[in-house]
This record gives C-alpha cells, sequence and structure tokens, in this order.
C-alpha cells in the first residue's frame, strides 16, 4: 500500500509563491517519492467568502502557486490522490477549462493533450534516469484524465 500524506498550504505561502511545503518532498529520492503515489493531497488554504462560486482552480493567485509548485515538482501529478480530485484539481490549475455545477470540471480537449503528452514524456524520462519503469503507473494516472496511452505513443528506446 502506498504512504499518504496531506500537505497544508496557507494563504501567506500562497500570495509569496512559498514553496517550503514542498521542501520534504523535494529532498526525497525517486524511489521514496513513488511510495507516496496516489497518496498525496495539497490543502490549499485560502479563505473566500460564503458567496464566492469560484473553484480554487479559478483564483489566480492559487493558480500560480499550482503553476510554480508544478514547475519545482513535475512529479506531483504521479503523487496527488485520483479518487478524491486532487489529481484533477491540479491539472485545472495547469489546463484551460470550465467548470459546470452540473458536469464538474471540463478540460479543453487540445490544451489537455498538449500537457499530458508533455508531461508523460517527462515523467517516462523522469523514470527512465531513476532506473524506474513508470508507463503502465503513468497510464493509470493519465486515464483518470480520460486520456487514453496506447502503446504506440511511447517512443521506442
Amino acid at each position: 500500500m502506498s504512504e499518504s500524506l496531506v500537505i497544508n498550504v496557507s494563504a501567506d505561502q500562497i500570495r509569496c509563491l512559498d514553496m517550503s511545503p514542498l521542501q520534504e518532498l523535494r529532498q526525497r529520492p525517486a524511489t521514496a517519492l513513488l511510495e507516496l503515489e496516489d497518496g498525496l493531497a495539497l490543502q490549499l488554504e485560502w479563505p473566500r467568502a460564503d458567496d464566492d462560486p469560484r473553484e480554487l482552480s479559478e483564483v489566480p493567485e492559487c493558480r500560480l502557486w499550482s503553476l510554480r509548485a508544478d514547475a519545482l515538482c513535475p512529479w506531483l501529478t504521479l503523487l496527488l490522490q485520483r479518487s478524491d480530485g486532487q489529481l484533477s484539481r491540479h491539472v485545472a490549475m495547469q489546463v484551460l477549462h470550465e467548470f459546470s455545477r452540473t458536469e464538474g470540471l471540463r478540460f479543453d480537449p487540445d490544451d489537455l493533450s498538449l500537457w499530458i503528452s508533455h508531461r508523460l514524456f517527462w515523467l517516462d524520462e523522469w523514470g527512465n534516469q531513476h532506473g524506474l519503469a513508470l508507463r503502465g503507473r503513468l497510464g493509470q494516472m493519465a486515464a483518470v484524465l480520460g486520456f487514453n496511452v496506447e502503446a504506440g505513443f511511447w517512443p521506442q528506446a
């Protein structure tokens, strides 16, 4: 079973683009990071008025913090919990989308395709550099986002 971890990010840390909540993760070796696969939750503690209908992915400050976190820790997408929407919310911070109260998140298909392809190539190479075969795991992660990874997608070694 995977390890589980919740990281709380305060509004002040979000405003200052402070990445210190991720410092412990950034120091872990790749194999230790994978122990958190599908077990990481980022709790962005952003205050909103009761009448504020926005999702966190619609709050510019939260999006900017998430973009920086993603740039410094591109493997976050592999670690974030999938079943509770952590992965989808993180991707929504990066990818154009619409939110519907009845249908939920709807990603722009072209934007999602470009983003997920880039991420899959990056994570595959990162895994190879660390002696880790990740393609099966990456396919599972992509499937949560509605992206089917066929065998022909991957470059041949």
